[in-house]
């Protein structure tokens, strides 16, 4: 599971960093990819302070 999450991050990662490049850090391309990365690792974020709490 963690493994799968990890890869999603790095391959929006890497498509957000492509779009930077090639269109500029202000298309909206560019910033969309940026707001989906921020909210799968939001999402990773919450999860993992949940898990610290439980343990």
């Amino acid at each position: 599971m963690k493994r799968y999450r990890d890869e999603q991050i790095e391959k929006l990662r890497e498509r957000m960093t492509v779009s930077a490049l090639e269109k500029g850090r202000r298309h909206p391309e560019t910033i969309g990819l940026s707001r989906q990365l921020d909210e799968l690792l939001n999402r990773y974020a919450t999860g993992q302070e949940r898990q610290q709490e439980t343990e």
